[in-house]
């Protein structure tokens, strides 16, 4: 497949996709319980907590707590899924989340809302770009980012079942939806491959997988053969399927909404330096707060675009050893 096959369903929040899977998979497992930090509504928790009140915790505004009456369910067998903003699900509870669950291996599910630059008017102080890092060296830690709305709520359906502490990253905007909608293309732990290409790679996480697709869109009309890894599942992270794709293109491009120190791009880097050293462009904020403004003002100017990937791709391809 060429990323020009690429089609758009509809255009839905992810943060929907979250709301949508939590109560289907609330349906299936009576142990699934529901805590928020007073933000019921970003999160589409509406209809759980109509059908399945006895299932849903408001905490209020006191995350830290959230965190700790999350660790403390899974000890009677329940699995918690905690909901906050991305930004109050991390650096405001770190240690909590540090002691009480990836320290003592808690089956907590973080489910974190608003991650990024495209939280958009918010500003600085709740867009939160180092989330990724701050939770992928944590030991024992999942760190999911799905790309749209059906893979948001595949992979909110699936750790359920999956167990360990999980931190699942999503965004506010509506985005454009491209995958399967029963989820099938969608799991843990393994790359998905977008478009098969032998002159680029981007690998991509979260809202920056569509970017990508516009940008290959853009190389393949010039002739260039990309191909488009969505990286949905930063840790634990699919080597194989990434230096598999080095060895076919030589080079790489990793688009993230997050600061390029300590994000996906790093986890991709150190494969490549490790098993097979390529020149690697790096797409992501670059070691800066954000600031307000909507999410196609900030992407466009923190560099975070197709256009930009475009020309990552381009350089990439030209500091390649042919």
């Amino acid at each position: 497949m060429n990323a020009k096959d690429i089609v758009v369903q509809n255009e839905k929040e992810t943060r929907a996709g979250f709301g949508d899977g939590i109560l289907e998979i609330a349906r299936e497992n009576k142990n699934v319980v529901v805590l928020t930090a007073d933000l019921a509504g970003s999160f589409k928790l509406g209809p759980l907590m109509k059908e399945l009140p006895e299932r849903f915790i408001e905490v209020g505004i006191a995350e830290a707590n959230m965190i700790g009456i999350a660790a403390g369910l899974t000890i009677g067998g329940k699995i918690p899924y905690t909901t906050t903003f991305a930004g109050f699900s991390t650096g405001r509870v770190y240690d909590q989340i540090r002691q009480s669950v990836a320290y003592s291996d808690k089956n907590v599910k973080i489910c974190a809302s608003h991650a990024g630059l495209t939280l958009g008017e918010d500003g600085a102080t709740h867009q939160i770009l180092e989330d990724i890092g701050l939770m992928k060296m944590l030991p024992g830690m999942t760190v999911i980012v799905p790309c749209d709305y059906n893979q948001t709520k595949a992979a909110t359906k699936m750790i359920a079942g999956y167990e360990g502490p999980v931190y699942l990253r999503f965004g506010r905007p509506k985005w454009p939806n491209f995958t399967k909608e029963d989820g099938s293309d969608f799991v843990i732990g393994k790359a998905q491959i977008l478009a098969e290409g032998t002159d680029v790679t981007i690998v991509a996480c979260g809202h920056l997988v569509w970017k990508s697709i516009e940008a290959a869109k853009q190389l393949e009309a010039e002739g260039i053969s990309v191909e488009v890894i969505n990286l949905h599942t930063i840790k634990p992270f699919d080597e194989a399927a990434i230096l598999k794709s080095l060895k076919k293109t030589g080079c790489v491009v990793t688009a993230e909404e997050h600061n390029v120190i300590g994000g996906m791009g790093d986890v991709v880097a150190q494969a490549a330096a490790k098993h097979y050293p390529v020149p690697v462009e790096f797409i992501g904020t670059q070691d800066t707060f954000g600031e307000s403004g909507t999410p196609t003002q900030l992407l466009t100017k923190y560099g975070l675009d197709a256009v930009n990937i475009v020309a990552a791709a381009k350089k990439v391809m030209s500091r390649r050893k042919n």
